[in-house]
């Protein structure tokens, strides 16, 4: 092996003739022999202690030793950030430029061999950028001792930086080129504090807070916003993809912002700031938040017209649902019942109409008329009031009975103009199956019942339907000859739900096989309050395992498309095919981090791909401040790019210092690898009783005279 490529190590080896403990024993009595001659102060003792040595070294058998060495070249590792914050201008050039000097550089060492660990390209997730994570994982087959060192060249926003050497996995130097340019700024919009649930109809407050880094000394550009005045930035809402409207906060201050949830389910509310002063990207001008809206409870107010079998079933069908606060009042003693009982022994209570028809009405989620007639106990203003209930907002939920088709008809009262059909007069006296109809194959409040999809549901039968004739809503259940049987409408800005007969209960009561009569109502219940998963016009998105799925309900049929919109601003048009019950589908890749906007031109639905506001944006400045603490620990040093060439690289040896103006030290370690081993006995055979026999004669002589 020549001398360039190996290198020896020499060392002393013992290889005793006999065990240890037989050498150590024959030493010991030689040694005291010795010992006795120095006593007696014998004549050529010295003599016969080198006899002894020698004999003593001869059991040992020692042999030099010389291993084979083939040094090993060291590694360097160059840590690339390719991160989204890299992407701001001038950084992937400098990243580029950088990272092709330094290869060149060290390939030109002897010695060295270079590794590149790209990393940081899925920054956009809620981790943020991790170098430090994709080190380790590059390094788990590289021994600590052949470490050379590390150039990281990044932006310095890297969010796995280790505090001390002990988190760090090794000891080498950490050197940085930082790119991006010196005194940067940056206006970003910070989401400071925000609710993942909400109660529908209650505010929900987000903390947001508008800084410029560093501290703006005065307004900016206004980028379409009305302009703001010093120390004051213009911040733009939307909720659900509608402008809210437009507000002036304090730069550098937490100002909270108010919102009401109008619905139950997932609402998106953006937030936007107007460009600062300074600005490296936009993407952190944008803050999106998706708050729940629940339910506290929801308040029912029943009234049932007379006591009837199924009248029962209503009060136990509501009292079941923990969800549901419920207000009953049944008619049990009509103003015309005139039998001669005193007052003040009847033990029913007075109707207080005046306090749930005017004073707390608006209090209710719901009011269902459960087989009322007209008998004088709710004057003609408070029907008044039922209707402005609705047509502002409120639900109303109307079962008929006979009364219904006769003159004492809630449609002849002032809710005549809220309920979707008109009675005939006509009330049909026998059994009959209820069905689903074309339209409520495809409602959400019937599509989906268990039966409704075949042609024959199988349901039990019901004895008495009111015949009306619709003039608004659609029907979803038909009874008798396909008579309408359930009217479900819009109006105003409330809802109404209208059943043609007041058999459901038989269902209940399992009768003829009963039915789903408890789904049923509690799908009413839920349409009427506007929950979003029983909305017949209905879009939904979301993404999973890096797809975006797109949903679609409708009620009429045939193909649709809509518009999806990247986080990134980009347009696709996305074809959803028919699924069945009302639904079209599709999907396509979401390659992209942060909120897609779904559109078909009347709804819109919004899809979020990992987190909403990445760590990564909450910064954008390049910036040493995280990477300094191991870079001192580990010696190394941090250099920008924008302030010159890259630093010298050269090799140094352990112990001496690894960074200095204009250079950066790569740690020379020496490693190497044993590729043989010759050993040479020291003490030959021959030569060792020669010395031995030499010593003993010259110990005689020297006692014989």
């Amino acid at each position: 092996m020549s001398a360039s490529a190996a290198l020896a190590g020499i060392g002393l080896d013992l290889a005793p003739l006999l065990p240890w403990p037989a050498v150590a024993a024959l030493g010991l009595i030689g040694l005291a022999l010795v010992g006795l001659g120095l006593w007696r102060r014998a004549r050529g003792i010295w003599w016969r202690a080198l006899a002894v040595a020698v004999l003593t070294l001869a059991l040992l058998n020692p042999s030099l030793v010389r291993e084979e060495r083939a040094p090993l070249d060291d590694i360097a590792v160059v840590l690339v950030d390719e991160s989204p914050s890299q992407g701001i201008e001038p950084r992937a050039a400098q990243t580029a430029a950088a990272l092709a000097e330094v290869e060149r550089r060290i390939g030109a060492l002897d010695g060295v061999s270079l590794r590149v660990v790209r990393a940081g390209a899925d920054a956009g997730g809620g981790d943020g950028t991790r170098l430090f994570t994709a080190l380790a994982r590059a390094l788990a087959d590289v021994p600590s001792r052949r470490l050379a060192g590390v150039v990281a060249i990044t932006d310095g926003q890297v969010h796995d930086a280790p505090a001390d050497l002990a988190e760090l996995g090794f000891d080498a130097p950490v050197h940085v080129l930082l790119s991006g340019r010196p005194d940067e700024g940056d206006r970003r919009l910070h989401l400071a504090e925000a609710p993942s649930f909400g109660l529908v109809g209650k505010e929900v407050v987000l903390t947001v807070r508008v800084d410029d880094l560093p501290e703006a000394a005065g307004p900016g550009s206004a980028g379409g916003f009305a302009e703001a005045s010093a120390g004051q930035a213009r911040v733009r809402v939307q909720h659900d993809g509608e402008p809210l409207g437009t507000m002036t906060v304090p730069v550098g201050v937490d100002t909270e912002v108010a919102f009401v949830l109008d619905h139950g389910g997932p609402s998106v509310f953006e937030i936007d700031v107007e460009p600062g002063p300074r600005e490296l990207s936009l993407a952190n001008n944008r803050a999106a938040v998706v708050v729940n809206g629940v339910r506290d409870r929801l308040r029912v107010l029943l009234v049932s017209g007379e006591p009837y079998p199924g009248e029962r079933s209503w009060r136990n069908l509501l009292k079941a649902d923990p969800a549901v606060d419920l207000v009953h009042f049944t008619i049990l003693r009509p103003p015309e019942k005139q039998d001669g009982t005193p007052i003040n022994e009847l033990s029913l209570i007075a109707f207080p109409i005046r306090e749930l028809f005017d004073i707390k009405l608006d209090e209710f989620d719901l009011i269902i008329f459960d087989r009322y007639r007209r008998r004088g106990i709710l004057p003609r203003a408070y029907y008044e009031n039922i209707a402005r209930y609705v047509e502002g907002g409120g639900a109303l939920l109307e079962s008929a009975g006979p009364a219904f088709a006769g003159p004492l008809s809630l449609f002849q009262s002032p809710l005549g103009r809220v309920l979707p059909a008109e009675p005939t007069g006509e009330v049909i006296e026998r059994g009959y199956r209820p069905a689903v109809s074309d339209v409520g194959r495809r409602h959400p409040v019937t599509a989906e019942l268990s039966g409704a999809g075949a042609a024959e549901p199988g349901w039990g039968r019901w004895l008495r339907q009111i015949v009306a004739i619709p003039r608004r809503g659609v029907t979803v259940l038909n009874g008798v000859d396909g008579r309408p049987l359930l009217v479900l409408d819009r109006f105003g800005e409330g809802r109404v739900a209208q059943l043609l007969s007041d058999q459901i209960w038989l269902w209940g009561r399992g009768y003829d096989g009963g039915g789903p009569q408890a789904e049923l109502l509690r799908r009413i219940a839920h349409w009427l309050m506007k929950e979003p998963e029983l909305e017949e016009e209905d879009l939904r998105a979301t993404v999973i395992q890096g797809r975006l799925e797109v949903t679609r309900r409708s009620l009429s049929e045939g193909a649709a498309t809509v518009e999806v919109v990247s986080p990134g601003g980009g347009v696709r048009d996305l074809a959803l095919a028919e699924s069945g019950a009302g639904r079209a589908g599709g999907a396509l890749a979401a390659d992209e981090t942060g909120l897609y906007r779904v559109t078909d031109g009347a709804r819109t639905a919004f899809a979020a791909s990992g987190p909403l506001n990445p760590l990564e944006f909450t910064d954008l400045r390049a910036s040493p401040d995280l990477l300094l603490p191991i870079v001192e620990a580990t010696g190394g040093a941090v250099h920008r790019l924008a302030g010159g060439p890259v630093p010298e690289l050269r090799k140094v040896r352990p112990g001496r210092d690894t960074a200095g103006s204009g250079w950066m030290g790569l740690r020379a370690n020496g490693d190497y690898v044993v590729t043989g081993i010759a050993s040479a006995p020291l003490l030959p055979a021959l030569g060792v009783l020669l010395a031995g026999l030499g010593a003993l004669l010259l110990a005689w002589r020297r006692e014989g005279r």
